[in-house]
């Protein structure tokens, strides 16, 4: 049995070592909080929507600043 899974492009988030656990947990909060209203608002498709990263990047970027982590975007 074969299956095509679509090309995606994701974002790979990294946190700095020296972050207080709680302080990360948080910010993963809002980053699964933006994913989850992006399927809401996309029928549930999430990474496998074609602008996916260009719709969310201002957002994570906000975050970024706040919360000091690096992210990388890679293709899958």
């Amino acid at each position: 049995m074969k299956a095509r899974i679509p090309k995606h492009r994701e974002f790979v988030i990294n946190f700095p070592s020296d972050m207080d656990e709680a302080r990360s947990n948080e910010a993963w909060d809002k980053l699964n909080t933006l994913l989850e209203d992006y399927k809401k608002a996309h029928n549930g498709n999430s990474v496998f929507e074609p602008t996916f990263i260009e719709d969310l990047e201002p957002q994570v970027k906000a975050l970024q600043a706040e919360y000091g982590f690096e992210y990388t975007i890679e293709e899958k």
